[in-house]
């Protein structure tokens, strides 16, 4: 009976413990849950002011920006028209001698070279002779004006002698304006003096982009000789395609590189654009005026540029300061810890970017005091990924 009751007790002890131990495991949190609860920390890397200073790190808060969007465009440096030329002879001319060379600066009026023919002193010669016919055509309409007014002379003879004046006076000026195009002095031949050597003339200021004959050389007529281009008025001669036509317009900003300056960001301005596609490819012409012209600049020379648009006031941070991490964007917000420096990744969309500025749209709201890192993103977030890393561990 005594030992019945001892294991009665012991029983009811037991039943006493079980249901105790069961709520202690309920209660325990299990490692896995601990695991879980480690990885919802919110992301961070710290740099010491040391490592802030040898960076270089530029803190600031957020500001907006004249943003501007952008045509991208390229072409070649042209010259206008009228700031080329192209010097011929109007006769068929030997070269008698050539006075300049390829790249030498000339000026309007310059003689650039002389040419010699036969014919040529012929025109001055049959110029001669039509001056003196002329001149003794005059003097006959003159004698029988006087005559037929004193009704001495009949009006047949009149009119014939007034019709032999004006042909006379027609050739000598067909003539003359020949002379002239050879730069011949017409009066100096009425004095009788003809010249065996005929001057070829620059008809603008430029440079002597081509010499295209050699002396002794005959060259035919409008066979082109030289070539002069004046490059102080080069511009700018883009293409923009069907789909950016309608973005281009007159006093737009341009912004280029040529292969001569590759380093170098040239300006211009938009001075004309064409109101007709070039079929292959199918463009416009936008012709741009540079405002500041370097010094080698040539014509034919390959330009790629971007013109631009669309100007707007936008929060935005230099390219540095953003960094991609898989498919998404972050900049790192910037905050004092001490003599340390904390930093966290802020998800952000990104958008039009203007020189080193890039357009930011924010997932989440961010206030007007909260500071950005400027630079060293992806450093940023190389650091904190090795954090991160090193905590799993």
């Amino acid at each position: 009976m005594n030992r019945l009751y001892k294991k009665m007790n012991l029983l009811m002890v037991l039943c006493a413990i079980l249901p105790l131990v069961g709520c202690g495991d309920n209660s325990k949190t299990s490692p896995a849950d601990s695991s879980e609860h480690l990885t919802e920390t919110i992301q961070e890397t710290m740099l010491t002011a040391q490592q802030f200073k040898a960076l270089g790190m530029e803190v600031d808060s957020l500001q907006k920006r004249n943003l501007q969007g952008y045509v991208a465009t390229n072409g070649w440096l042209e010259v206008p028209p009228q700031n080329e030329a192209v010097v011929t002879s109007v006769f068929g001319v030997n070269v008698a001698k050539i006075l300049v060379i390829e790249g030498e600066q000339v000026k309007a009026g310059q003689v650039l070279a002389y040419i010699s023919h036969p014919s040529l002193i012929q025109k001055q010669t049959d110029y001669l002779n039509a001056f003196h016919q002329y001149d003794l055509q005059q003097k006959e309409f003159a004698r029988q004006e006087k005559l037929y007014q004193a009704g001495v002379g009949s009006g047949e003879t009149y009119q014939r002698a007034e019709s032999a004046l004006r042909h006379s006076k027609s050739s000598m000026l067909g003539l003359e304006s020949q002379l002239r195009l050879l730069h011949l002095n017409p009066t100096k031949i009425q004095q009788g003096y003809i010249t065996e050597r005929i001057p070829v003339i620059s008809p603008i200021d430029g440079a002597v982009h081509k010499v295209n004959v050699k002396t002794a050389q005959f060259v035919q007529a409008q066979n082109p000789m030289f070539e002069i281009v004046n490059t102080h008025h080069v511009h700018a001669d883009l293409l923009v395609y069907e789909k950016d036509a309608a973005k281009v317009r007159q006093g737009q900003s341009v912004r280029f590189t040529v292969e001569s300056f590759p380093t170098k960001e040239l300006e211009a301005r938009i001075i004309s654009v064409g109101k007709t596609f070039e079929k292959d490819p199918k463009a416009i012409h936008v012709h741009a005026e540079i405002t500041q012209k370097p010094e080698g600049l040539i014509p034919g020379m390959y330009v790629q540029g971007r013109i631009l648009v669309d100007s707007t006031m936008s929060i935005a941070l230099p390219e540095s300061a953003v960094a991609k991490q898989g498919e998404d964007y972050v900049v790192f917000t910037a905050e004092r810890e001490g003599e340390d420096w904390s930093f966290k990744p802020v998800e952000v969309v990104p958008g039009l970017t203007t020189g080193s500025w890039t357009k930011l749209e924010f997932l989440s709201p961010v206030t007007p005091q909260t500071k950005f890192a400027y630079n060293n993103a992806y450093y940023l977030m190389a650091q904190m990924n090795k954090a991160e890393a090193g905590h799993h561990h």
